[in-house]
């Protein structure tokens, strides 16, 4: 007897951390007590936390075309991109970009990006740059408030239309609730010859999944203050906003259409990206193990 409250509570913790519904004990010739385990609830997909740096799954596909968040890949897998950028001007002159992107992650947070950029407009169709890029994430994913990223690009311009430009961003993005993202840019460019334009700009993203892990939509932004040499005091500043969408077409593509309205009288009028992803592999296995069965992918 002198055992039975040590009994009592060690039964009482069994519950409490298990989560254990324990009937009431049969009476003499009755049946046996029902234990009833309660599941924990399923988080979605894409909040699913996975790979080396516990991020999330909707980090490792591009949510927006202005803002980047995190890292997109892990180490050693591999990711193709390719762009259409149209932009339309209050001239009813027309300039579209295509641009195909290499994604290669790196070890200890580091990805590669390379970049080949061609124009056609009105003066027809030409190469315009190949850039790469570096970025390093400070952190594992939750360590550090807005998960921030370093990125630096350098991109080889053709020099038949401009200099050579150095590209420096701060990154920033998380979730709030369940389904919701955002992401958050600070930017500067710089062109290192010919005008010398400098470019200090801001880019945010806001998105909701309405399926998890087929469909989310959203809002994107971006605001840019632009100068050249010999006239730093006469900025240009633009100032776009709109509606932005993705479809998970499987679980390593992605399709992503951005529509931007410009709202001042300088630059476009209209921004407008559609952007297809697809990932080779190569990193850690992708999808979602629902809790209930203990493992993790």
């Amino acid at each position: 007897m002198k055992n039975l409250p040590v009994t009592i509570l060690k039964t009482l913790g069994l519950v409490l951390t298990t989560g254990l519904h324990i009937a009431p004990a049969a009476q003499p010739g009755g049946t046996l007590p029902t234990v009833t385990a309660i599941a924990p609830a399923q988080a979605s997909s894409e909040d699913t936390n996975i790979g080396p740096y516990n991020q999330p799954e909707w980090t490792e596909h591009r949510r927006f075309s202005t803002t980047r968040v995190y890292i997109q890949k892990e180490p050693w897998e591999i990711g193709l991109e390719q762009w259409w950028r149209v932009r339309t001007y209050d001239d009813k002159t027309t300039a579209h970009r295509f641009t195909e992107e290499l994604e290669i992650g790196l070890p200890h947070r580091f990805q590669l990006d390379l970049y080949w950029n061609w124009a056609h407009d009105g003066d027809g169709t030409h190469h315009d740059e190949f850039a790469v890029e570096l970025r390093h994430a400070l952190a594992d994913w939750g360590k550090i408030w807005g998960n921030p990223t370093l990125y630096l690009e350098y991109a080889f311009v053709n020099p038949d239309f401009g200099g050579d430009v150095l590209e420096a961003k701060v990154l920033l993005g998380d979730d709030f609730g369940k389904g919701w993202h955002w992401g958050l840019n600070f930017i500067f460019e710089s062109e290192l010859s010919h005008e010398r334009a400098r470019e200090a700009a801001i880019s945010g993203g806001l998105s909701r999944t309405i399926i998890d892990g087929v469909l989310s939509a959203g809002i994107e932004m971006q605001w840019k203050h632009e100068t050249v040499a010999g006239e730093r005091g006469n900025p240009e500043i633009q100032f776009e906003i709109g509606p932005s969408i993705q479809w998970r077409l499987s679980k390593n593509t992605h399709l992503d259409v951005v529509a931007l309205a410009g709202t001042t009288s300088q630059g476009p009028s209209f921004e407008g990206f559609v952007i297809f992803g697809f990932d080779f592999g190569g990193g850690s296995k992708k999808g979602y193990t629902p809790v209930s069965t203990g493992l993790r992918p």
